[in-house]
């Protein structure tokens, strides 16, 4: 299929707004249904890396234990490689051209995921060790390495036209994630109070980049590959910038608050770093007078005890922060929903993004 067929769906062809009820049985079906197209051509690419990295990679997808037995589950939902196929069928092309693209994304997501856990210290990723800790820390930071050179060859031998502009596209993603993963790893040494805390306004830049580029990009690079016209690529990597800004939104509320049999992580997770994350931001300039006590509560320059991280998420919550950041998460689903119902689009595979988009907002499914 041409990359504009479709583009001007007739209305007799538009399905109706995805309702509440039907929203997370159609996401389920679309991510199964891009899972069963992308998985093949992800576990081939992995499979022509060095055997060690290869090896290492297999476990953060899942599809292994550490030392080398057949896994039975996955390395997640495979929300970034659905948004690559979906977002290139609803410019019309079709799902196989989305394939460089989705596999690009999720080699770039896993990556980030190993180098994000070995800063962070996080033992635990989806229930099981994560990379650093079942393999060492070298050996994990070499495998991520192997997965991001992997993802821009998989761009950027491509066999199309437009394969140099996705090269750049995901270059700039990759710059644009860096620099929002400094800030973020910067923004938990800086003070809870005065001159220089963190304001709303630079956490904002620095979710945009960190969360928001890497979903932004996800959505609008098969699209760029099958070359569609950059209205319609603006307008797909706007609403997927929107998800990424939701996902962080809704992930910072789990940090705090999330079910470890969810999460796999340690309940107040993010409050026990001093992270500065959307919920404690908000509640501090909801109340300005909470950051004296949060730096109390969490700022001694000693890990804080149990209790005082519970009081801290108790006042985070007793301020509004939490409500705040789930209802900053809806307000940007909705928006990403209405940006692209604006544009002509392919509507059925419109509404697939848009239920999965709403998925993103109950992390528990």
């Amino acid at each position: 299929m041409s990359p504009q067929a479709g583009l001007h769906t007739p209305d007799s062809l538009r399905s109706p707004r995805t309702t509440a009820a039907s929203t997370t049985p159609r996401a389920v079906a679309a991510l199964a249904r891009c899972r069963e197209l992308v998985e093949p051509a992800l576990r081939k690419a992995v499979q022509g890396l060095h055997p060690e990295p290869g090896r290492i990679a297999a476990h953060a997808f899942g599809w292994c234990d550490a030392d080398g037995t057949p896994g039975v589950g996955s390395g997640g939902k495979g929300v970034r490689p659905a948004l690559a196929v979906l977002g290139t069928q609803a410019v019309g092309a079709s799902a196989d051209a989305a394939v460089p693209a989705a596999v690009a994304i999720e080699l770039i997501h896993t990556f980030s995921l190993m180098h994000d856990d070995i800063m962070d210290g996080d033992e635990r990723r989806r229930h099981r060790d994560s990379s650093w800790k079942a393999f060492g820390t070298g050996p994990a930071v070499l495998a991520g390495d192997a997965l991001f050179a992997l993802a821009v060859r998989t761009v950027a031998e491509a066999d199309d036209a437009c394969g140099a502009q996705a090269v750049r596209q995901l270059a700039m993603m990759l710059g644009e994630l860096v620099h929002g993963q400094a800030d973020d790893v910067l923004f938990e040494t800086r003070p809870w109070t005065g001159p220089h805390a963190v304001g709303l306004a630079e956490y904002r830049a620095m979710a945009a980049r960190k969360t928001g580029s890497l979903l932004g990009c996800a959505t609008a690079l098969g699209p760029v590959l099958a070359g569609a016209p950059p209205r319609l690529t603006d307008a797909l990597a706007q609403a997927g910038r929107e998800w990424g800004l939701a996902f962080q939104a809704v992930d910072d509320v789990l940090g705090i608050w999330g079910d470890p049999q969810v999460t796999g992580k340690p309940v107040h997770s993010d409050l026990r770093r001093g992270k500065k994350t959307l919920p404690v931001l908000a509640a501090m300039a909801a109340q300005p007078s909470l950051g004296p006590r949060l730096e109390r509560l969490l700022g001694g320059g000693t890990p804080p005890d149990e209790a005082s991280v519970r009081c801290a998420a108790d006042l985070v919550e007793e301020a509004g922060g939490r409500a705040y950041a789930l209802r900053d998460a809806r307000t940007r689903v909705a928006a990403a929903r209405d940006r692209l119902r604006a544009e002509p689009l392919v509507t059925p595979r419109v509404d697939d993004l848009v239920a999965l988009s709403e998925l993103l907002l109950d992390r528990r499914v």
